[in-house]
């Protein structure tokens, strides 16, 4: 479903539509039968297990609604940790939504976007039945401090002023990026040892970074910064850190993540209570991280990637132009190509990927609320990442255009999921930036 909705919005007719659906069906594993019929009373007794919860959140969200059934079901702190309840394990739904690069978040955030309740109920089963993996980076401590600074906010938000001391997403990457703790980070034998790897040995940190970044309750708009902030942040960690002058781009299939979940971020602060929302954009930069540290923490030659990647992909594989009197110039790339992302957009949507047509999808909603941006803004100068002062809203176009190049590579092998790279950022030598994100194909 997510290719189909992906593939309609980007503008695909209903034979493209049907084509990737069918592709995709082709991967679709059948339902699996509850154990028992869930209730409330047995709802925890069945995490983590098959697929038990279609049939109960499908009621719940007919019953309560989508909203409702997302605070009472995954943000509230009932929902997360029982009191008394320490030796056995805990319900931790806003982990499971997590679980998985954040696929069934993903998922509720479709439901969301498209108004499609049945996605949102099928969402929160998914989460019901993913792993609680993040225990180690979503701490009940989440709750408490946003709680906290919920009824704080409500007693005194007449006479304390809203704080200016502002900590930037980009900001905590920078941070990062120095932290000696995060050297050398070893390539995991399986892939799929690579989170639990980090949040064993380094949650601690992670979750110290995750509670640096500041969220103001008393501000309205704060939700709207930071969603913006994270936006910045995925596709800086993802598009320039696996960009190098000197070699391929790597165009890796965790952090691409970042990107796809990041255009649901909107959906659910729309919805969700202060507290809630603080607590599901902490969690989710806490889980980016994990990532992000996990596949190498590769850094960001800024400077480079703006002067470097064009932001026409007529630039790349120019087209006649119409006319002998094309504007604004029939020999400028503009002439060929006024709208860079159309061309990209082509190209996605026949991609059998369906990864490939959510990327661009999430690139180009970006684009369009922030492409405007120009370079040198203060609240992306004045973090603590170097060159962040050269970033502007082309941040997105330049994105797609080198994930589109890299699908252009004779390579590639879609049917073999060889597009996105899978090698990570792994160095036996962390000392400069330059070797920092690149890994030589064996």
């Amino acid at each position: 479903m997510h290719c189909a909705l992906a593939l309609w919005a980007l503008g695909a007719d209903t034979e493209i539509i049907q084509a990737g659906y069918e592709w995709n069906c082709e991967h679709f594993l059948p339902r699996f039968s509850s154990p028992e019929k869930i209730t409330v009373k047995n709802f925890n007794q069945h995490l983590g297990n098959d697929d038990a919860y279609v049939d109960f959140f499908t009621e719940i969200v007919r019953k309560v609604g989508v909203t409702s059934a997302l605070e009472d079901y995954v943000f509230s702190e009932k929902a997360n940790f029982i009191s008394g309840n320490e030796d056995d394990e805990q319900p931790e739904m806003l982990n499971r939504m997590m679980d998985g690069i954040a696929h069934s978040m993903i998922e509720i955030g479709h439901g969301l976007e498209f108004n499609v309740p049945g996605l949102v109920a099928e969402g929160l089963a998914w989460t019901a039945v993913h792993f609680s993996s993040s225990s180690a980076v979503i701490p009940i401590s989440f709750w408490t401090d946003a709680n906290q600074m919920s009824f704080t906010t409500r007693i005194l938000e007449s006479t304390v002023p809203a704080s200016k001391n502002n900590v930037h997403a980009l900001t905590i990457l920078a941070r990062i990026l120095k932290d000696a703790r995060f050297d050398a980070i070893p390539a995991a034998d399986n892939y799929h040892a690579v989170y639990s790897n980090i949040t064993d040995k380094y949650g601690d940190a992670i979750i110290q970074y995750a509670q640096m970044w500041t969220f103001d309750q008393n501000d309205p708009q704060e939700a709207e910064r930071k969603v913006e902030e994270l936006v910045y942040a995925n596709t800086v960690m993802y598009a320039v850190g696996g960009w190098s002058k000197d070699h391929e781009f790597n165009n890796d299939f965790f952090f691409v993540h970042f990107v796809t979940s990041a255009i649901f971020l909107y959906q659910f602060i729309e919805i969700l209570k202060p507290a809630s929302q603080e607590v599901f954009l902490r969690s989710y930069l806490a889980i980016c991280l994990t990532w992000w540290i996990g596949r190498g923490r590769p850094g960001f030659d800024i400077a480079g990637f703006f002067k470097e990647v064009p932001t026409n992909p007529g630039l790349v594989a120019p087209f006649q132009a119409p006319h002998k009197d094309a504007l604004p110039a029939a020999d400028s790339p503009k002439a060929s190509n006024p709208n860079p992302w159309f061309p990209l957009i082509q190209e996605a949507l026949v991609c059998p990927d369906e990864h490939l047509a959510k990327t661009l999808r999430a690139l180009t909603h970006f684009s369009e609320l922030y492409g405007t941006r120009t370079a040198g803004q203060e609240d992306l100068k004045t973090t603590e990442l170097p060159d962040a002062e050269l970033i502007d809203g082309t941040l997105f176009i330049r994105a797609a255009v080198v994930t589109n190049e890299r699908m252009r590579k004779k390579d590639v092998d879609v049917s073999l999921t060889r597009y996105w790279d899978r090698k990570g950022f792994y160095a036996t030598s962390l000392n400069s930036e330059d070797q920092r994100g690149y890994v030589p194909n064996e």
